[in-house]
C-alpha cells in the first residue's frame, strides 16, 4: 500500500492487531469515536484487549460493541456510567477496570507520546486512586506517581486530513483523540475527508502527520446523539 492511505479500516489494521494488546482510543461519549476501526477490530475477533479510553461508549456503541463480544479484558478509563454491559461485567468480575481521573488519563497518554515514563500529580492523593502508587512530597505537599501510557496501537477519529497524515479535529471530537494518537506505537486515523498537501491551514493542524502511520476515509458517518433533550412546545 503506497503512502499512508488504506482502502478501508480492515486493511488499515491488517498485520497490526494481536491478542492481548493495549489500544489507546479517542472519543468522549459518542463524540469523536473511531467507529470504523472499532468495527474492524470486532470483525477481526481480536481478544483479551486492554483499552485506554475515557469511556467505553454506550451499550453496543463504540467500545461497547467489543464488550458485548467479550473481546475486552481490561479498561483504563475515567467515566463509565452510561454503559450497562460495562457495569454488569465489572460487578461480575468479568472485566478488569483501572479507574483513572480524566485529566490524569489525558496526561498519561500525552506523557507516553512524549516519551515520559511517569509523572507526579496531586489528583487522587488520599483516595482509592492512590492505592499502591508511590507518594512523594514536593514543597510540603504529597503527589502520586502515575505512569505514561505506551500503547501498541492508537485508533483515532479526525475530521479532515491531508495525504501525509496531518489531521484537524472538529470541536468536541478533538477530546482524547490527540493525546491518544501520540502514544501509539502505530497510530491509525479515520477521517471524514482527505485532501491534498497544502489544502489545510498549517496553523490549524491539531495532529502532525509524523504521529500518523495509517489513514482511512471513513465517511459517510451517521451522527449519533447520546441524549436527546427537547423543549415542549407551548400551547398556541
Amino acid at each position: 500500500m503506497p503512502g499512508k492511505i488504506y482502502p478501508d479500516a480492515a486493511a488499515a489494521l491488517e498485520g497490526v492487531l494481536f491478542d492481548g494488546m493495549l489500544i489507546a482510543s479517542g472519543g468522549f461519549g459518542l463524540s469523536g469515536l473511531p467507529e470504523r476501526l472499532i468495527d474492524a477490530i470486532q470483525a477481526a475477533g481480536t481478544k483479551d484487549l486492554t483499552f485506554a479510553s475515557n469511556n467505553a461508549g454506550i451499550d453496543n456503541e463504540g467500545i461497547g460493541k467489543l464488550l458485548r463480544t467479550k473481546q475486552v479484558k481490561k479498561m483504563i478509563s475515567s467515566y463509565v456510567g452510561e454503559n450497562k454491559e460495562f457495569e454488569r461485567q465489572y460487578l461480575a468480575g468479568e472485566l478488569e477496570v483501572e479507574f483513572t481521573p480524566q485529566g490524569t488519563l489525558a496526561e498519561r497518554m500525552r506523557a507516553g507520546g512524549a516519551g515520559i515514563p511517569g509523572f507526579y500529580t496531586k489528583t487522587g492523593v488520599g483516595t482509592l486512586v492512590a492505592e499502591g502508587k508511590e507518594v512523594k512530597s514536593f514543597n510540603g505537599q504529597d503527589y502520586i506517581l502515575e505512569e505514561g501510557i505506551f500503547a501498541d496501537l492508537a485508533i483515532v477519529k479526525g475530521w479532515k486530513a491531508d495525504t501525509t497524515g496531518n489531521v484537524i479535529f472538529r470541536k468536541t471530537a478533538r477530546n482524547f483523540n490527540v493525546p491518544a494518537a501520540t502514544c501509539g506505537k502505530i497510530t491509525v486515523v479515520e477521517v471524514e475527508e482527505i485532501v491534498e498537501p497544502g489544502q489545510l491551514d498549517p496553523d490549524a493542524i491539531h495532529l502532525p502527520g509524523v504521529f500518523v502511520q495509517r489513514l482511512v476515509l471513513g465517511a459517510p458517518y451517521d451522527k449519533k446523539i447520546e441524549f436527546r433533550t427537547t423543549r415542549k412546545r407551548e400551547d398556541a
